[in-house]
């Protein structure tokens, strides 16, 4: 099977967002997760430290398990066309 990557298009095959399609904004193959848009989003709440006064909630992603997510469209990749402007010279010529 190809290995997903980011921006690919991917349908859930299990779990509570079973049929949901969405693209991946974040692997982390450490653990085995993806993080799909729109989908597990979570509110932390968040305690009041230096570098956060306010405290407050943060939404952050929940990882899908790459088992579970079944590739529709891969993303597409333009390859950019190589031209060459210093073209070496052959020997002997002037």
């Amino acid at each position: 099977m190809k290995s997903l990557k980011i921006n690919d298009k991917v349908r859930i095959i299990s779990g509570s967002h079973k049929g949901t399609e969405a693209k991946i904004v974040k692997i982390d193959r450490a653990n085995g997760k993806a993080m799909l848009e729109g989908v597990g989003l979570v509110e932390r709440h968040m305690k009041k430290t230096q570098f956060n006064p306010a405290g407050g909630k943060k939404t952050i992603h929940v990882g899908i398990d790459l088992s579970n997510l079944k590739l529709v469209e891969a993303a597409k990749f333009e390859k950019k066309a190589a031209t060459k402007t210093n073209k070496k010279a052959k020997k002997g010529a002037k």
